[in-house]
């Protein structure tokens, strides 16, 4: 007569059987972690009100389109607008303050390396209080570069 042979471990279950559960935990866990870091990433964007991340996505594509078309000028708005714009995103995060520089004091203790915008900022003030303020393209150009930094570390961007 014939006689089947099942394989069992310690337990006195089929291997086919422990195989498949262990496959099936590892794909469990795989799933959770992925789920948590869906939903870490969806709480960590600040709810923006006012404005979208698409919208803020557009504008600044426009800030450095008009940066590298007309020159000095071209600079010195978009460094200005690039500032209206990390206001704008500070404000539709609920950032409390009067001005952009009381929001970026409250922002620096929740985001600490918005710290480096402030020079960015400080600029800007120059180029609109001194009327015989020159900016190089240099400096413009990195403090462009951090109010990018700024933006994407709000998760804004």
């Amino acid at each position: 007569m014939y006689e089947e042979t099942v394989y069992t471990g310690s337990t006195g279950a089929p291997v086919g059987w422990i195989i498949f559960g262990v496959v099936a935990a590892i794909l469990l866990l795989i799933g959770l972690a992925l789920l948590i870091r869906w939903v870490k990433r969806r709480l960590s964007r600040p709810e923006m009100w006012g404005m979208s991340r698409e919208e803020v996505t557009r504008r600044w594509q426009e800030i450095r389109g008009v940066s590298g078309q007309h020159g000095q000028m071209g600079l010195k708005m978009a460094l200005m607008e690039a500032d209206k714009l990390l206001d704008s995103a500070l404000k539709s995060v609920m950032m409390p303050g009067e001005t952009l520089g009381e929001r970026l004091k409250v922002a620096c203790y929740k985001y600490p390396a918005l710290r480096n915008v402030w020079p960015a900022h400080k600029l800007r003030n120059q180029l609109v209080h001194q009327h015989d303020f020159q900016l190089s393209d240099r400096e413009t150009r990195k403090a462009l570069d951090e109010y990018e930094r700024a933006l994407k570390t709000l998760n804004i961007l």
